[in-house]
């Protein structure tokens, strides 16, 4: 699946969740997630090469966390992510697989998150990032065969401009590396 991504810090979490529930759109209850980044040895972004993510969703603290492999290669000079997730129930095989395929961790983020979707393509997230400061809001969309990238990402920008988070607050980094830049 592609998806056109845009990321942004939030200047003020408390006014960007009151924009959105003074239209009737509420986000879910918070819900811990974490990614282990695993990378191909010699791994540079630049070169779109593929990340694979093992995530660990826990919504209910009563019952079993799910597990999800999560594919994402960047395509830069087209803009979009193309992203694949499947459930699996052996984490512990899971990342032995990984490892015997050359792969490498890169990076662990933990956060807080809360989803609301905006249609049958769209969703907002709203995380808190354990170790950098602030929160984030993530709005991805998935593209449809008619759609243009550079123009979904217009859109998803001006709904952020709409929700008084400008353009200066737009993020092109991933969790990962800013939490590279922010202990480095």
């Amino acid at each position: 699946m592609k998806r056109v991504v845009v990321k942004v810090k939030l200047p003020n979490r408390a006014d960007f969740v009151g924009m959105l529930k003074d239209i009737d759109m509420e986000f879910s209850e918070a819900f811990w997630q974490h990614d282990r980044v695993f990378v191909p040895k010699g791994y540079d972004r630049d070169k779109g090469l593929p990340k694979l993510a093992l995530r660990t969703i826990v919504k209910d603290a009563e019952k079993p966390a799910a597990y999800a492999l999560v594919l994402r290669r960047h395509i830069e000079n087209k803009g979009v992510d193309v992203v694949n997730f499947t459930t699996f129930k052996d984490y512990t095989e899971m990342a032995a697989i990984l490892y015997q395929m050359g792969f490498e961790i890169k990076y662990e983020v933990s956060r807080q998150r809360q989803e609301l979707n905006m249609g049958d393509n769209v969703k907002i997230y709203l995380d808190k990032i354990d170790g950098l400061p602030g929160y984030y809001a993530k709005i991805e969309s998935n593209l449809l065969d008619e759609d243009e990238p550079e123009d979904v990402r217009e859109d998803l920008t001006k709904t952020f401009e709409v929700l008084k988070v400008g353009r200066k607050n737009v993020i092109d980094k991933n969790y990962g590396e800013l939490m590279e830049e922010n202990n480095g």
